[in-house]
């Protein structure tokens, strides 16, 4: 949508390209290991990411479990959707570690 007032619009959002720069970030993260169409943690299909014509679907898990976790579901379907779900997998890390202890 134009910002008639600028006079601009928001570059397309390009899920391929969205979801390498996504896997980046996440191996970044340094804990989670990128298996196939997603990541690991310490074993643990913790999330899956699968690039569509107009969005990333993602499943998160809700918490590690060797077993089939319980997912929660997110469409990534802009920039801010990528960075807003970013930050969810740094704050579950986060959390998943503070309880290992």
């Amino acid at each position: 949508m134009p910002n008639e007032e600028f006079g601009f619009a928001p570059p397309p959002f390009k899920p391929a390209d969205a979801l390498v720069q996504l896997k980046r970030a996440l191996r970044d993260l340094r804990t989670l290991t990128e298996r196939g169409d997603g990541f690991e943690l310490k074993g643990a299909r913790v999330m899956e990411l699968v690039a569509g014509d107009s969005a990333i679907d993602a499943r998160l898990a809700k918490r590690p479990s060797r077993q089939v976790p319980e997912w929660d579901r997110f469409t990534l379907d802009g920039s801010a959707a990528v960075r807003k779900f970013t930050d969810e997998v740094k704050k579950r890390l986060a959390r998943w570690t503070e309880e290992e202890r």
